[in-house]
């Protein structure tokens, strides 16, 4: 059997997270985008069947980690997965999605994995049917296929992400680093190199298919907690703000990006806490989780050297 591990959506945040991690495990990787370079690069349009074909095909493992832009997620998201479910199908390989936690919608307790999928908006609504269509498809045999879940994320390399430009980016230049939502509630975040390491541990662990996982994380932050480690490892004098809803409508009149986030505003006006207890029982000799402090280091380092 082939001992290929193809990433889709290679030179993304997570995409190349991932690649790195199989990498540093020492297993053949090929690294799939549009624009993909290097000798592991391949470049392919999977959102077309010979692409993803091309993509997926001789592969062991597909770690799907691409997705449509976020403002098309609605109109694209299940269409596109249908398109990487037949060529991964096609393949014979194992599907890892890289997944969120959209489809469980506003929630009042901690969330674990049997949460029903009670999403009322747009793009909750896509990613519980994506969701729905690869944890389905392993049902009927098509594929053998599972998701790992995690929240907002941050780490080297996570540019395009609600803690990037507006946190990480703004205190490596000494600017105001502004945290998005209720700045004394709780919210989970991922460290991108922990997420990967957790994709790639269901990647090599058969036993995780047919179901989804929230990939294992550090304990929960507030917003107020969160800027000031950050601050700590940028040093200088801290700037830090919020960004509350009210602000977020009027920014969003004018800015169609800020305007998509009022969709998910219940993740920042009230505690956002993952349970990552399944994954940690089932796969104990897998969990990497990185301490905040060391995490939010390194991320300003490497923030401040594109700089």
């Amino acid at each position: 059997m082939s001992e290929l591990h193809v990433v889709l959506g290679a030179t993304g945040g997570i995409g190349k997270a991932v690649v790195a991690e199989l990498t540093a495990r020492g297993h053949e990787v090929r690294a799939v985008s549009r624009n993909a370079e290097g000798p592991q690069g391949f470049r392919a349009d999977i959102t077309t069947a010979e692409g993803a074909q091309a993509a997926c095909e001789g592969a062991a493992v597909v770690y799907q980690c691409a997705q449509p832009p976020y403002a098309d997620w609605a109109a694209e998201f299940v269409g596109f997965t249908d398109t990487v479910l037949t060529a991964v199908e096609k393949s014979g390989a194992r599907l890892v999605a890289a997944d969120n936690l959209y489809m469980y919608g506003p929630v009042e307790a901690p969330m674990t994995e049997d949460m029903p999928y009670a999403a009322a908006f747009p793009k909750g609504r896509a990613r519980a049917r994506v969701a729905e269509m690869i944890l389905n498809a392993h049902k009927e045999g098509r594929v053998r296929a599972t998701l790992g879940r995690a929240s907002d994320y941050f780490g080297p390399g996570g540019v395009n992400t609600t803690l990037g430009a507006t946190v990480f980016a703004a205190a490596a230049a000494g600017k105001t680093a502004r945290w998005l939502g209720e700045p004394d509630e709780l919210h989970t975040v991922n460290y991108l190199p922990d997420l990967a390491a957790g994709l790639v541990a269901l990647g090599e662990n058969p036993k995780a298919d047919g179901y989804a996982w929230h990939l294992p994380v550090g304990p929960p932050l507030t917003g107020t907690e969160f800027l000031a480690l950050v601050w700590q490892a940028a040093g200088g004098k801290p700037k830090s703000a919020s960004l509350g809803r009210g602000m977020q409508r009027l920014i969003g009149a004018f800015n169609p990006i800020v305007k998509e986030l009022g969709e998910t505003w219940y993740q920042r006006d009230r505690a956002f806490v993952v349970d990552d207890t399944a994954f940690r029982a089932a796969f104990p000799q897998h969990v990497k989780v990185t301490p905040h402090e060391r995490a939010i280091a390194e991320t300003v380092a490497w923030f401040k050297r594109q700089a």
